[in-house]
C-alpha cells in the first residue's frame, strides 16, 4: 500500500508499493497474495498460478500488465524492478494463436486469442517471411509453422514459442516448386504438401523430428494447370488439389512414406477457377470454392478416397469465392467471398450444403481467407484489400457474429489465416 507523502508535494522517499494479482475473469481457483511492501528500485519476483485458477475455454499463460493481454507477459520466476507506483498483474487467458500471411510486405503478423475471441498481436507483432507469402499452416502438433512464399519458390519454417511467438528453424527456408501457393501439412505431422502454381506440381517433404522440412526422393508429382490449393483428408491417406486453371480437383493416394500416387481418374470437375479445397473432419466430404462462377463445389469421399458429387454438385456462394472451411464440428461451412461478404451454410447428414437464415455477413475488403479456430468458437478472415482481420463469434446454431472491435490491423495483403490451440 502506498505509504502517505510528505508535505510540500515531494515523494515520500519512505515510500512503498504493492503487487496485486487478477484473476482477469477466472471461473476457478484462487489468485496468489503478495504480501510484501516494495520499495522503488526493488526486484519483484512473479509468483506462478499457485491458486490453480480456471477460466472455462481457455489456458492461464502468464500474468500481463494490461487486461487484454497486449503489455508484458510474466511467468513464474521473471523479476521486474518496481517503480513508484502499485502493480496489477493480469491472468492472460489464451485459447490459442491466429498467424496472418501478409503477401505485399513478406511477413508473417501473430496474435493471441484472447477471452472471447479478440485477437492480441504477439510480441514482435511480425516475423519475416520469404517474398510474397501466400499460404499459412500450422503442423498438427502445434509446434511448427510453414509459409508458402511465391515469389521466392521457397517454404519458410518456424517453431513456435513462448507466447506463440514464431522463431525461424536453421535453415529458414526450404526450396519448392515454381510459384508456390499453397502448403499444408498432413495428420500425422509427418509429410507436407505444397502446390505450385507455376509448373503444374506438387512438392512433397517429409517432416523431421524437429520439424524441419526435407524433400522426398521424388520431390514433385504433378497436378492440373495452376494448383492453388493442397489439403489433406483427416486419415492421412487421401491428398486433394484444386487447379485453378483445369477447373478440376486432382486427387492422390498418400503411400507409406508419404509420396502422392495419383487416383484413377487422377481428376475430377470442378466449378470454374476453383481456388480453395477442404475436406470435412469426418474425411466424408470435400467442398472447393469456384472464384469464377460463385459457388461451391460438393463432393462424397468414397471408401477409396475417390470424390463424387453431391446431389446438387454445387451450392450458390457470394461473389468470387475465394477459400472454403468446416468448423471441427463438422456441422458448419464458411466462404471467404473477395467481394467482401462471408457465406455461411449447415452441413446436412449427407453432407450437401444448405445456407443458414443469413447467408452471408459482411466482413473487410477482399477476404481471401478463412479460418476457424479448434475450439469451434470463433472464426477469423483475413481482407487482403482493407489489409486486416476480421473477427467473429461463432454462436450456437453455426452464424457468425462480428466481435467488438469487429477488425484487427494486419499486414499489406494479408492472403492466408490459420489458427492453432494451445497445447
Amino acid at each position: 500500500m502506498l505509504a502517505a507523502c510528505s508535505g510540500g508535494g515531494g515523494v515520500n522517499p519512505y515510500a512503498t508499493y504493492t503487487v496485486t494479482y487478477n484473476g482477469n475473469g477466472n471461473t476457478g481457483g484462487s489468485v496468489p497474495i503478495d504480501p510484501t511492501n516494495y520499495a522503488p528500485g526493488q526486484t519483484v519476483t512473479v509468483f506462478g498460478n499457485t491458486g490453480n485458477l480456471i477460466n472455462t475455454g481457455y489456458s492461464f499463460e502468464s500474468w500481463n500488465r494490461l487486461t487484454n493481454g497486449a503489455g508484458t507477459n510474466y511467468t513464474q520466476g521473471e523479476t521486474f524492478t518496481m517503480g513508484a507506483a502499485n502493480v496489477t498483474l493480469y491472468a492472460n487467458w489464451v485459447a490459442g494463436y491466429v498467424y496472418v500471411a501478409n503477401y505485399d510486405i513478406n511477413n508473417v503478423s501473430q496474435y493471441q486469442i484472447g477471452v472471447n475471441g479478440v485477437l492480441t498481436p504477439i510480441s514482435p507483432a511480425t516475423v519475416a517471411a520469404g517474398t510474397d507469402p501466400s499460404s499459412v499452416t500450422v503442423g498438427p502438433s502445434g509446434k511448427y509453422v510453414y509459409v508458402a512464399n511465391n515469389g521466392d519458390n521457397t517454404v519458410s519454417q518456424y517453431t513456435i514459442g513462448a507466447y506463440g511467438a514464431l522463431t525461424p528453424m536453421s535453415p529458414a527456408t526450404v526450396a519448392a516448386g515454381t510459384l508456390p501457393l499453397s502448403v499444408t501439412v498432413d495428420p500425422s505431422g509427418r509429410f507436407a504438401y505444397v502446390a505450385n502454381s507455376g509448373d503444374n506440381t506438387i512438392s512433397q517433404y517429409t517432416v523431421g523430428a524437429d520439424g524441419a522440412l526435407t524433400s522426398l526422393t521424388t520431390a514433385t508429382v504433378a497436378a492440373g494447370t495452376d494448383p492453388s490449393s493442397v489439403t489433406v483428408d483427416p486419415s492421412g491417406k487421401y491428398a486433394y488439389v484444386a487447379n485453378y486453371e483445369s477447373n478440376t480437383v486432382s486427387q492422390y493416394t498418400i503411400g507409406a512414406y508419404g509420396a502422392l500416387t495419383p487416383m484413377s481418374p487422377s481428376t475430377v470437375a470442378a466449378g470454374t477457377l476453383p481456388t480453395s479445397v477442404t475436406v470435412d473432419p469426418s474425411g466424408r466430404f470435400a467442398y472447393v470454392a469456384n472464384l469464377f462462377d460463385s459457388t461451391v463445389s460438393q463432393y462424397a469421399i468414397g471408401a477409396d478416397g475417390a470424390l463424387t458429387p453431391l446431389s446438387p454438385a454445387t451450392v450458390a456462394a457470394g461473389t468470387d469465392p475465394s477459400s472454403v472451411t468446416v468448423d471441427p464440428s463438422g456441422k458448419y461451412a464458411y466462404v471467404a467471398n473477395y467481394g467482401d461478404t462471408v457465406s455461411q451454410y449447415t452441413i446436412g447428414a449427407d453432407g450437401t450444403l444448405t445456407a443458414m437464415t443469413t447467408p452471408m455477413v459482411a466482413s473487410g475488403l477482399g477476404p481471401f481467407s478463412i479460418a476457424v479456430d479448434p475450439s469451434g468458437r470463433f472464426a477469423y478472415v483475413a481482407n487482403a484489400v482493407s489489409n486486416n482481420v476480421t473477427e467473429y463469434t461463432i454462436g450456437a446454431n453455426g452464424e457468425l457474429t462480428f466481435i467488438n472491435p469487429p477488425l484487427v490491423a494486419g499486414g499489406l495483403g494479408p492472403f492466408s489465416v490459420t489458427t492453432v490451440g494451445i497445447h
